[in-house]
């Protein structure tokens, strides 16, 4: 049931027509994914993940990514890999049910209605996980949404 909640499409950043990066969220992560330019190998890649910044690019030359990060991660839970010609990187956030607008701020960042399509669908997330048994896919929100980090007390971390 936890799956027909997951993101049904990433977010697009886009510069000067050509794509930066896709990216989606889940309650826990982030997940940032990068088109790897074709011919270099695999080995020069790199990403540099810190709590609140980011860099990755090829070794020996200036970074394709060198920005603070929205929000805080865990470092020690956030990774990278290469999958098929992309880098998928994967930023754990420290504060569970955040909403981010983007991974990087002013970089694609959601509009107010894409921000609340996102809000309801991470409530709903905790929802499902909170509440295993019962099937909160088809569930709506009428007006705004509480916040998923906050609502009635908070996440539970257990």
């Amino acid at each position: 049931m936890a799956e027909k909640l997951a993101p049904e499409k990433r977010h697009k950043f886009v510069h000067n027509g050509q794509k930066v990066f896709e990216w989606d969220q889940t309650l826990e992560e982030v997940d940032m994914y990068i088109d790897l330019p074709q011919n270099v190998p695999k080995k020069l890649f790199y990403c540099k993940i810190q709590s609140k910044h980011i860099e990755l690019g090829i070794k020996g030359n200036p970074p394709y990514l060198n920005h603070d990060l929205s929000s805080p991660v865990k470092t020690d839970s956030s990774f990278w890999t290469l999958e098929d010609d992309i880098m998928h990187v994967t930023l754990q956030k420290r504060d569970k049910g955040q909403t981010w607008a983007s991974p990087i701020p002013g970089q694609g960042d959601l509009d107010a209605y894409s921000a609340d399509v996102e809000q309801k669908r991470l409530m709903l997330q905790r929802f499902q996980e909170e509440n295993p048994g019962f099937d909160f896919s088809q569930a709506q929100f009428t007006g705004g949404c509480p916040d998923p980090r906050t609502f009635m007390g908070g996440i539970r971390n257990d």
